[in-house]
């Protein structure tokens, strides 16, 4: 596993994913968003993988950034059509989705969890996604 920070694009995992984004044609992005945050919600009975997790903090993070409010991603890293002016439509229920799906990684049955965890920088990594929790959480309400 490559990551060298703890923002939402500072892995390989994350990277991969932002090219995906961006290489789809345009009206399957929305899908590939809700689908890379439904696998981490769907996921709620077993231990999550950290290759789901750090995709769908990425979906998270794309997801916010298109909010009022939300923070625009700045990141080398983060999808080049966002980078370059482009823009997404939210549909109205994939705030509360990548809401959840961020309850999900932040808790005990992760192995993101665990590996910030064990790196002595969970809060720190936690902290990271602050802004993206509190845009998508004004969205959601």
């Amino acid at each position: 596993m490559g990551t060298w920070d703890v923002g939402p694009f500072n892995n390989d995992t994350a990277a991969d994913w932002s090219g995906d984004l961006h290489d789809a044609v345009s009206d399957q992005r929305l899908p590939l968003i809700r689908a890379t945050l439904s696998a981490v919600v769907d996921e709620s009975d077993t231990y999550l993988d950290n290759p789901l997790a750090d995709r769908a903090i990425a979906a998270a993070a794309v997801v916010a950034s298109q909010l009022p409010g939300g923070q625009p991603l700045v990141t080398a890293y983060a999808p080049d059509f966002l980078l370059d002016g482009g823009t997404l439509d939210i549909p109205a229920d994939i705030p509360l989705l990548a809401l959840r799906a961020l309850h999900r990684i932040f808790g005990d049955n992760s192995e993101w969890h665990d590996l910030w965890q064990d790196a002595g920088r969970y809060a720190e990594a936690v902290d990271a996604l602050r802004a993206v929790r509190a845009t998508l959480e004004r969205a959601a309400a």
